[in-house]
């Protein structure tokens, strides 16, 4: 049996961060201090081996954020409506 490779977050080989996300068992350049996730070039030697991070509030996926999170508009219902009926004007019931 083969095991995986490291995928998530784990202890920062080089000490740096609190934590430092893998994937595909290497280091990416995206770490974490607390609540606060930025971005650390993995350089350097690693000074100990990365240990998996258990996050048991991030299993309900509430601390996750789409990379464009920043540029996304709220959900309106009223406008959402509205763009239907503005589509039904312009091309009217399918025959």
């Amino acid at each position: 049996m083969t095991e995986e490779p490291f995928e998530g977050w784990y202890t920062d080989p080089y000490g740096r961060h609190e934590a430092r996300w893998m994937s595909d068992g290497k280091p990416t350049r995206l770490v974490r201090d607390g609540r606060l996730t930025s971005v650390d070039e993995p350089e350097g030697p690693a000074l100990h081996t990365p240990e998996p991070i258990e996050h048991p509030e991030a299993s309900s996926g509430d601390d996750l954020l789409r990379a464009d999170a920043d540029q996304a508009e709220v959900f309106d219902q009223e406008k959402a409506t509205r763009a239907v009926f503005d589509v039904w004007d312009i091309y009217g019931p399918r025959q």
